[in-house]
Protein backbone atom coordinates (compact mmCIF):
# COMPACT_ATOMS: atom_id res chain seq x y z
CA UNK A 1 0.00 0.00 0.00
CA UNK A 2 1.15 3.44 -0.93
CA UNK A 3 -0.13 6.87 0.37
CA UNK A 4 -1.23 9.23 -2.18
CA UNK A 5 -0.60 13.50 -2.02
CA UNK A 6 -4.32 13.55 -0.84
CA UNK A 7 -3.38 11.45 2.39
CA UNK A 8 -5.96 7.97 0.96
CA UNK A 9 -3.56 4.73 1.04
CA UNK A 10 -4.49 3.25 -2.37
CA UNK A 11 -2.73 -0.39 -3.60
CA UNK A 12 0.74 -0.47 -5.10
CA UNK A 13 -1.18 -1.86 -8.46
CA UNK A 14 -2.96 1.58 -8.97
CA UNK A 15 -0.24 3.60 -8.78
CA UNK A 16 1.02 1.20 -11.64
CA UNK A 17 -2.09 1.35 -13.95
CA UNK A 18 -2.39 4.59 -13.74
CA UNK A 19 1.46 4.92 -15.48
CA UNK A 20 0.66 2.99 -17.96
CA UNK A 21 -2.48 4.78 -19.28
CA UNK A 22 -0.67 8.13 -18.94
CA UNK A 23 0.40 9.65 -21.75
CA UNK A 24 3.12 11.97 -20.40
CA UNK A 25 5.71 9.22 -20.22
CA UNK A 26 4.96 8.92 -24.25
CA UNK A 27 3.62 5.83 -25.87
CA UNK A 28 3.41 2.32 -24.51
CA UNK A 29 4.86 -0.60 -26.45
CA UNK A 30 2.95 -3.95 -25.97
CA UNK A 31 4.92 -7.40 -26.10
CA UNK A 32 5.15 -8.39 -29.59
CA UNK A 33 2.56 -11.05 -30.77
CA UNK A 34 3.52 -14.13 -32.92
CA UNK A 35 3.33 -13.71 -36.46
CA UNK A 36 0.07 -15.83 -37.23
CA UNK A 37 1.70 -19.10 -39.95
CA UNK A 38 0.41 -18.64 -43.35
CA UNK A 39 -1.89 -21.08 -44.11
CA UNK A 40 -1.63 -24.28 -46.74
CA UNK A 41 -3.11 -24.50 -49.95
CA UNK A 42 -6.82 -26.71 -49.09
CA UNK A 43 -9.00 -28.06 -51.56
CA UNK A 44 -11.83 -25.70 -51.60
CA UNK A 45 -10.49 -23.04 -51.73
CA UNK A 46 -9.86 -20.14 -54.87
CA UNK A 47 -5.98 -20.91 -54.22
CA UNK A 48 -6.29 -24.70 -54.68
CA UNK A 49 -8.33 -23.78 -57.85
CA UNK A 50 -5.69 -21.74 -59.44
CA UNK A 51 -2.53 -23.71 -57.97
CA UNK A 52 -4.71 -26.85 -59.71
CA UNK A 53 -5.04 -25.15 -63.28
CA UNK A 54 -1.48 -23.84 -63.21
CA UNK A 55 0.27 -27.30 -62.57
CA UNK A 56 -1.88 -29.18 -64.80
CA UNK A 57 -1.02 -26.80 -67.42
CA UNK A 58 2.63 -27.39 -66.29
CA UNK A 59 2.38 -31.33 -66.54
CA UNK A 60 0.50 -30.67 -69.83
CA UNK A 61 2.95 -29.12 -71.42
CA UNK A 62 5.81 -31.47 -70.18
CA UNK A 63 4.80 -34.26 -71.49
CA UNK A 64 3.82 -32.35 -74.62
CA UNK A 65 6.49 -31.15 -75.42
CA UNK A 66 8.53 -34.31 -73.99
CA UNK A 67 6.70 -37.08 -75.75
CA UNK A 68 4.97 -35.41 -79.38
CA UNK A 69 7.53 -36.97 -80.92
CA UNK A 70 6.95 -40.44 -80.20
CA UNK A 71 4.09 -41.13 -82.51
CA UNK A 72 6.31 -40.04 -85.59
CA UNK A 73 9.30 -42.66 -85.20
CA UNK A 74 7.95 -44.64 -87.81
CA UNK A 75 7.83 -40.82 -89.92
CA UNK A 76 11.85 -40.67 -88.78
CA UNK A 77 12.52 -44.22 -89.40
CA UNK A 78 11.05 -43.58 -93.28
CA UNK A 79 12.56 -40.58 -93.97
CA UNK A 80 15.91 -40.16 -92.02
CA UNK A 81 16.75 -44.45 -93.22
CA UNK A 82 17.10 -44.91 -89.37
CA UNK A 83 16.61 -48.10 -86.97
CA UNK A 84 13.61 -48.11 -84.40
CA UNK A 85 15.87 -47.99 -81.97
CA UNK A 86 18.03 -45.36 -83.80
CA UNK A 87 14.59 -43.37 -83.96
CA UNK A 88 13.95 -43.97 -80.55
CA UNK A 89 16.50 -41.52 -79.82
CA UNK A 90 14.09 -38.93 -80.23
CA UNK A 91 12.80 -39.59 -77.13
CA UNK A 92 16.00 -41.61 -75.13
CA UNK A 93 18.26 -38.21 -75.45
CA UNK A 94 15.90 -35.60 -74.24
CA UNK A 95 14.90 -37.57 -71.43
CA UNK A 96 18.63 -38.50 -70.91
CA UNK A 97 19.35 -34.84 -70.77
CA UNK A 98 16.14 -34.52 -68.37
CA UNK A 99 16.81 -36.55 -66.08
CA UNK A 100 20.21 -34.88 -65.46
CA UNK A 101 19.33 -31.60 -65.73
CA UNK A 102 16.88 -32.05 -62.99
CA UNK A 103 19.29 -32.49 -60.52
CA UNK A 104 21.20 -29.62 -61.28
CA UNK A 105 17.79 -27.68 -61.22
CA UNK A 106 16.67 -28.71 -58.06
CA UNK A 107 19.88 -27.90 -56.57
CA UNK A 108 18.96 -23.82 -58.24
CA UNK A 109 15.26 -23.74 -56.91
CA UNK A 110 16.37 -24.39 -53.74
CA UNK A 111 18.15 -21.36 -53.45
CA UNK A 112 16.87 -19.21 -56.10
CA UNK A 113 12.63 -20.11 -55.54
CA UNK A 114 10.61 -22.45 -57.65
CA UNK A 115 8.44 -20.40 -59.36
CA UNK A 116 11.07 -18.58 -61.29
CA UNK A 117 12.61 -22.07 -62.32
CA UNK A 118 9.65 -23.79 -63.52
CA UNK A 119 8.65 -20.30 -65.84
CA UNK A 120 11.49 -20.27 -67.71
CA UNK A 121 11.97 -23.84 -67.59
CA UNK A 122 8.95 -24.12 -69.86
CA UNK A 123 9.19 -21.49 -71.90
CA UNK A 124 12.36 -22.00 -73.08
CA UNK A 125 11.46 -25.38 -74.07
CA UNK A 126 8.60 -24.62 -75.73
CA UNK A 127 10.73 -22.23 -77.67
CA UNK A 128 13.24 -24.69 -78.47
CA UNK A 129 10.88 -27.16 -79.87
CA UNK A 130 9.69 -24.67 -82.47
CA UNK A 131 13.12 -23.94 -83.15
CA UNK A 132 13.76 -28.30 -83.79
CA UNK A 133 10.59 -28.09 -86.15
CA UNK A 134 13.06 -26.35 -88.67
CA UNK A 135 16.25 -28.71 -87.90
CA UNK A 136 17.78 -29.30 -91.61
CA UNK A 137 19.26 -32.82 -90.36
CA UNK A 138 19.07 -35.97 -88.32
CA UNK A 139 21.73 -34.78 -86.11
CA UNK A 140 20.39 -30.92 -86.06
CA UNK A 141 17.16 -32.23 -84.39
CA UNK A 142 18.52 -35.07 -82.16
CA UNK A 143 21.02 -31.95 -80.36
CA UNK A 144 18.02 -29.73 -80.32
CA UNK A 145 15.53 -32.09 -78.77
CA UNK A 146 18.74 -32.93 -76.07
CA UNK A 147 18.55 -29.26 -75.32
CA UNK A 148 14.87 -29.19 -75.02
CA UNK A 149 15.29 -31.77 -72.57
CA UNK A 150 17.71 -30.42 -70.51
CA UNK A 151 15.48 -27.12 -70.62
CA UNK A 152 12.70 -28.68 -69.36
CA UNK A 153 14.15 -30.46 -66.38
CA UNK A 154 13.61 -27.06 -64.04
CA UNK A 155 10.05 -27.53 -64.10
CA UNK A 156 8.92 -31.45 -62.86
CA UNK A 157 11.66 -31.45 -59.89
CA UNK A 158 10.80 -27.49 -58.92
CA UNK A 159 6.79 -28.53 -59.19
CA UNK A 160 6.42 -31.91 -57.19
CA UNK A 161 8.69 -29.53 -54.42
CA UNK A 162 6.48 -26.21 -54.39
CA UNK A 163 3.02 -28.74 -54.48
CA UNK A 164 5.18 -30.88 -51.19
CA UNK A 165 5.32 -27.23 -49.44
CA UNK A 166 2.17 -25.22 -50.76
CA UNK A 167 0.04 -27.83 -49.96
CA UNK A 168 -1.94 -28.99 -46.52
CA UNK A 169 -0.82 -32.60 -46.43
CA UNK A 170 -4.72 -33.58 -46.43
CA UNK A 171 -5.00 -32.33 -50.31
CA UNK A 172 -1.52 -32.96 -51.61
CA UNK A 173 -2.66 -36.35 -53.18
CA UNK A 174 -5.62 -34.83 -55.01
CA UNK A 175 -3.37 -32.00 -56.31
CA UNK A 176 -0.41 -34.36 -57.00
CA UNK A 177 -3.13 -36.21 -58.84
CA UNK A 178 -4.58 -33.41 -60.88
CA UNK A 179 -0.48 -32.43 -61.71
CA UNK A 180 0.03 -35.78 -63.16
CA UNK A 181 -3.18 -35.78 -65.05
CA UNK A 182 -2.05 -32.96 -66.47
CA UNK A 183 0.92 -34.91 -67.86
CA UNK A 184 -1.49 -37.78 -68.91
CA UNK A 185 -3.43 -35.22 -70.95
CA UNK A 186 -0.18 -33.78 -72.77
CA UNK A 187 1.18 -37.16 -73.23
CA UNK A 188 -2.08 -37.54 -75.08
CA UNK A 189 -2.13 -34.31 -77.25
CA UNK A 190 1.03 -34.19 -77.59
CA UNK A 191 1.09 -37.81 -79.30
CA UNK A 192 -2.19 -37.87 -81.30
CA UNK A 193 -1.96 -33.97 -82.11
CA UNK A 194 1.32 -34.80 -83.94
CA UNK A 195 0.12 -38.51 -85.03
CA UNK A 196 -2.52 -36.77 -86.90
CA UNK A 197 -1.45 -33.84 -88.41
CA UNK A 198 1.67 -35.89 -89.97
CA UNK A 199 -0.85 -37.58 -91.91
CA UNK A 200 -1.68 -34.29 -93.48
CA UNK A 201 1.26 -32.33 -93.42
CA UNK A 202 5.05 -32.71 -92.99
CA UNK A 203 7.09 -33.37 -89.24
CA UNK A 204 8.12 -30.26 -89.20
CA UNK A 205 4.52 -28.37 -89.57
CA UNK A 206 3.65 -31.17 -86.51
CA UNK A 207 6.52 -30.90 -84.15
CA UNK A 208 6.06 -26.73 -84.53
CA UNK A 209 2.34 -26.77 -83.66
CA UNK A 210 3.27 -28.93 -80.52
CA UNK A 211 5.58 -26.15 -79.46
CA UNK A 212 2.83 -23.49 -79.74
CA UNK A 213 0.84 -25.07 -78.34
CA UNK A 214 3.84 -25.53 -75.02
CA UNK A 215 3.75 -21.34 -75.05
CA UNK A 216 -0.40 -21.06 -74.70
CA UNK A 217 0.03 -23.56 -71.98
CA UNK A 218 3.27 -21.86 -70.36
CA UNK A 219 1.55 -18.46 -70.21
CA UNK A 220 -1.48 -19.93 -68.22
CA UNK A 221 1.06 -21.70 -65.84
CA UNK A 222 3.21 -17.80 -65.52
CA UNK A 223 -0.82 -16.43 -64.66
CA UNK A 224 -2.13 -18.48 -61.83
CA UNK A 225 0.19 -19.92 -60.00
CA UNK A 226 1.16 -17.88 -56.58
CA UNK A 227 4.54 -17.31 -55.59
CA UNK A 228 5.92 -19.62 -53.03
CA UNK A 229 4.89 -19.01 -49.64
CA UNK A 230 6.54 -21.88 -47.50
CA UNK A 231 9.88 -22.30 -49.27
CA UNK A 232 13.07 -21.11 -47.09
CA UNK A 233 15.95 -20.52 -49.26
CA UNK A 234 19.09 -22.34 -48.63
CA UNK A 235 22.45 -21.57 -49.89
CA UNK A 236 24.04 -22.61 -52.85
CA UNK A 237 27.35 -24.98 -51.61
CA UNK A 238 28.17 -27.61 -53.27
CA UNK A 239 28.67 -29.66 -49.79
CA UNK A 240 25.26 -28.94 -48.12
CA UNK A 241 23.59 -30.03 -51.50
CA UNK A 242 26.23 -32.74 -51.53
CA UNK A 243 24.82 -33.72 -48.18
CA UNK A 244 21.24 -33.50 -49.12
CA UNK A 245 21.16 -35.78 -52.38
CA UNK A 246 23.41 -38.68 -49.61
CA UNK A 247 21.31 -37.87 -46.97
CA UNK A 248 17.92 -39.16 -49.28
CA UNK A 249 19.88 -41.81 -51.35
CA UNK A 250 20.04 -43.16 -47.49
CA UNK A 251 16.91 -43.02 -46.36
CA UNK A 252 15.40 -46.56 -47.50
CA UNK A 253 11.77 -45.85 -47.97
CA UNK A 254 12.73 -43.14 -50.91
CA UNK A 255 15.51 -45.95 -52.48
CA UNK A 256 12.27 -48.18 -53.47
CA UNK A 257 10.41 -44.98 -54.26
CA UNK A 258 13.93 -44.47 -56.34
CA UNK A 259 13.75 -47.85 -58.24
CA UNK A 260 10.30 -48.64 -58.74
CA UNK A 261 9.80 -45.17 -60.61
CA UNK A 262 12.71 -45.96 -62.65
CA UNK A 263 11.11 -49.49 -63.67
CA UNK A 264 7.44 -48.02 -64.08
CA UNK A 265 8.46 -44.96 -66.20
CA UNK A 266 10.96 -47.26 -68.91
CA UNK A 267 8.53 -49.99 -68.88
CA UNK A 268 5.57 -47.40 -69.82
CA UNK A 269 7.94 -45.30 -72.31
CA UNK A 270 8.59 -48.45 -74.00
CA UNK A 271 5.63 -49.81 -74.55
CA UNK A 272 4.50 -46.09 -76.63
CA UNK A 273 7.51 -45.85 -78.17
CA UNK A 274 7.02 -49.01 -79.95
CA UNK A 275 3.38 -49.77 -80.09
CA UNK A 276 3.00 -48.17 -83.27
CA UNK A 277 5.37 -49.96 -84.93
CA UNK A 278 2.74 -52.78 -83.68
CA UNK A 279 -0.24 -51.08 -85.48
CA UNK A 280 1.26 -50.27 -88.55
CA UNK A 281 2.86 -53.69 -89.01
CA UNK A 282 1.15 -56.35 -91.22
CA UNK A 283 -0.13 -58.45 -89.06
CA UNK A 284 -2.66 -55.82 -87.77
CA UNK A 285 -1.97 -52.88 -90.63
CA UNK A 286 -3.12 -49.28 -89.40
CA UNK A 287 -2.04 -46.36 -91.31
CA UNK A 288 -0.16 -43.91 -89.01
CA UNK A 289 -2.85 -41.68 -88.56
CA UNK A 290 -5.15 -43.91 -87.27
CA UNK A 291 -2.45 -45.74 -85.34
CA UNK A 292 -1.51 -42.84 -83.39
CA UNK A 293 -5.24 -42.54 -82.02
CA UNK A 294 -4.97 -45.48 -79.65
CA UNK A 295 -2.92 -42.82 -77.72
CA UNK A 296 -5.92 -41.58 -76.58
CA UNK A 297 -6.09 -44.20 -74.02
CA UNK A 298 -4.16 -41.18 -72.07
CA UNK A 299 -7.28 -40.52 -71.15
CA UNK A 300 -7.38 -43.15 -68.93
CA UNK A 301 -4.04 -41.93 -66.92
CA UNK A 302 -6.46 -38.57 -66.38
CA UNK A 303 -8.89 -40.33 -64.73
CA UNK A 304 -6.35 -42.68 -63.02
CA UNK A 305 -4.09 -39.81 -61.28
CA UNK A 306 -6.62 -38.10 -59.91
CA UNK A 307 -9.17 -40.48 -58.70
CA UNK A 308 -6.44 -42.62 -57.40
CA UNK A 309 -4.62 -39.65 -56.03
CA UNK A 310 -7.70 -38.86 -53.99
CA UNK A 311 -7.99 -42.12 -52.73
CA UNK A 312 -4.88 -42.49 -51.52
CA UNK A 313 -5.71 -39.58 -49.36
CA UNK A 314 -7.88 -41.79 -47.79
CA UNK A 315 -6.87 -44.82 -47.42
CA UNK A 316 -2.93 -44.61 -47.06
CA UNK A 317 -0.29 -45.15 -49.96
CA UNK A 318 1.14 -48.51 -49.06
CA UNK A 319 -2.51 -50.15 -49.04
CA UNK A 320 -2.94 -49.38 -52.80
CA UNK A 321 0.47 -48.45 -54.39
CA UNK A 322 0.80 -52.52 -55.73
CA UNK A 323 -2.59 -52.71 -56.76
CA UNK A 324 -1.96 -50.78 -59.90
CA UNK A 325 1.45 -52.46 -60.79
CA UNK A 326 -1.11 -55.44 -60.76
CA UNK A 327 -3.30 -53.86 -63.23
CA UNK A 328 0.00 -53.22 -65.39
CA UNK A 329 0.73 -56.87 -65.48
CA UNK A 330 -2.83 -57.46 -66.70
CA UNK A 331 -2.63 -55.47 -69.92
CA UNK A 332 0.90 -56.90 -70.85
CA UNK A 333 -0.80 -59.67 -70.68
CA UNK A 334 -3.74 -58.96 -72.97
CA UNK A 335 -1.17 -56.29 -75.25
CA UNK A 336 -0.12 -59.70 -76.80
CA UNK A 337 -3.53 -60.19 -78.60
CA UNK A 338 -3.21 -59.69 -82.44
CA UNK A 339 -5.45 -56.91 -82.55
CA UNK A 340 -6.21 -54.01 -82.65
CA UNK A 341 -8.94 -54.09 -79.53
CA UNK A 342 -6.15 -56.29 -77.44
CA UNK A 343 -3.51 -53.31 -78.05
CA UNK A 344 -6.04 -50.80 -76.98
CA UNK A 345 -7.42 -52.51 -73.80
CA UNK A 346 -3.49 -53.74 -73.14
CA UNK A 347 -2.62 -50.13 -73.32
CA UNK A 348 -5.56 -48.65 -71.27
CA UNK A 349 -4.48 -51.17 -68.54
CA UNK A 350 -1.12 -50.07 -68.58
CA UNK A 351 -1.94 -46.69 -68.65
CA UNK A 352 -4.30 -46.78 -65.52
CA UNK A 353 -1.88 -48.72 -63.52
CA UNK A 354 1.45 -46.19 -64.59
CA UNK A 355 -0.41 -43.14 -63.88
CA UNK A 356 -2.49 -44.36 -60.41
CA UNK A 357 1.32 -45.83 -59.13
CA UNK A 358 3.02 -42.21 -60.56
CA UNK A 359 0.83 -40.09 -58.60
CA UNK A 360 0.58 -42.18 -55.21
CA UNK A 361 4.87 -42.56 -55.76
CA UNK A 362 5.31 -38.47 -56.49
CA UNK A 363 3.17 -37.27 -53.17
CA UNK A 364 5.03 -40.14 -51.28
CA UNK A 365 8.61 -38.78 -52.23
CA UNK A 366 7.44 -35.44 -50.80
CA UNK A 367 6.16 -36.82 -47.94
CA UNK A 368 9.44 -38.64 -46.81
CA UNK A 369 12.00 -36.32 -47.67
CA UNK A 370 11.90 -34.31 -44.45
CA UNK A 371 14.06 -30.94 -46.15
CA UNK A 372 15.13 -30.36 -49.61
CA UNK A 373 12.41 -31.59 -50.93
CA UNK A 374 13.38 -30.62 -54.43
CA UNK A 375 16.70 -32.53 -54.09
CA UNK A 376 14.39 -35.72 -53.60
CA UNK A 377 11.95 -35.31 -56.13
CA UNK A 378 14.74 -34.29 -58.68
CA UNK A 379 16.44 -37.51 -57.92
CA UNK A 380 12.98 -39.66 -58.08
CA UNK A 381 12.54 -37.83 -62.11
CA UNK A 382 16.07 -38.42 -62.64
CA UNK A 383 15.41 -42.44 -62.11
CA UNK A 384 12.23 -41.66 -64.15
CA UNK A 385 13.48 -40.45 -67.10
CA UNK A 386 16.95 -42.27 -67.27
CA UNK A 387 14.54 -44.91 -66.59
CA UNK A 388 12.12 -44.39 -69.72
CA UNK A 389 15.66 -43.28 -71.46
CA UNK A 390 17.55 -47.07 -71.09
CA UNK A 391 14.92 -49.27 -71.32
CA UNK A 392 13.19 -47.19 -74.21
CA UNK A 393 16.57 -48.44 -76.11
CA UNK A 394 16.55 -51.65 -74.68
CA UNK A 395 12.80 -52.01 -76.00
CA UNK A 396 13.90 -51.28 -79.42
CA UNK A 397 16.61 -53.95 -79.63
CA UNK A 398 14.35 -56.29 -78.33
CA UNK A 399 11.57 -55.48 -80.96
CA UNK A 400 14.43 -55.94 -83.64
CA UNK A 401 15.31 -59.40 -82.02
CA UNK A 402 12.03 -61.27 -80.92
CA UNK A 403 9.40 -58.80 -81.95
CA UNK A 404 6.24 -57.85 -79.83
CA UNK A 405 6.78 -60.40 -77.36
CA UNK A 406 9.94 -59.07 -76.88
CA UNK A 407 8.89 -56.01 -75.94
CA UNK A 408 5.85 -56.84 -73.43
CA UNK A 409 8.77 -59.61 -71.83
CA UNK A 410 11.47 -56.72 -70.97
CA UNK A 411 8.53 -54.39 -69.32
CA UNK A 412 7.11 -57.51 -67.50
CA UNK A 413 10.41 -58.28 -65.80
CA UNK A 414 10.52 -54.31 -64.66
CA UNK A 415 7.21 -54.69 -63.86
CA UNK A 416 7.44 -57.50 -61.21
CA UNK A 417 10.66 -56.67 -59.92
CA UNK A 418 9.04 -53.06 -59.14
CA UNK A 419 6.01 -55.15 -57.32
CA UNK A 420 7.99 -56.97 -54.89
CA UNK A 421 9.42 -52.94 -54.47
CA UNK A 422 6.42 -52.06 -53.45
CA UNK A 423 4.60 -54.93 -51.07
CA UNK A 424 8.40 -54.18 -49.27
CA UNK A 425 7.29 -50.42 -48.87
CA UNK A 426 3.83 -51.12 -47.97
CA UNK A 427 5.45 -52.64 -44.94
CA UNK A 428 7.48 -49.70 -44.35
CA UNK A 429 6.75 -47.69 -41.15
CA UNK A 430 6.08 -44.18 -42.14
CA UNK A 431 8.55 -41.51 -41.03
CA UNK A 432 7.17 -38.85 -38.31
CA UNK A 433 6.96 -35.16 -39.49
CA UNK A 434 5.09 -32.37 -38.36
CA UNK A 435 1.49 -32.07 -40.40
CA UNK A 436 0.85 -28.29 -40.81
Amino acid sequence: MRQDCSGKRRPAHSRSSSAVSSTVAGPVTLPAQPATATPHIERGTAAFIRTSIALFCAGLATFTLLYCTQPLLPVFSREFGVSAASASLAISLPSIALAIGTLVASSLSESFGRKPLMVGSVFASAGLTLVSAFAPSWEAFLILRALQGLALAGLPAAAMAYLAEEVHPRSIGLSMGLYISGNALGGMAGRVGAGLLSEFVSWHVAVGAMGALGLVTATVFLVNLRPSRHFTPRPLRLGSLAQGFAGHLRERGLRALFLTGALLMGGFVTMYNYIGYRLVAPEIGLSPSIAGLVYSVYLVGIVASVSIGALADRLGRARIFWMNLVVILVGLGVSLLPSVTGAVVGLAFLTLGFFGAHAIACAWVGRRALKAKAQASSLYLFACYGGSAVLGTFGGWALEAWGWAGVVGLIAVCTLVALVAALWLSRLKPLAQPVA
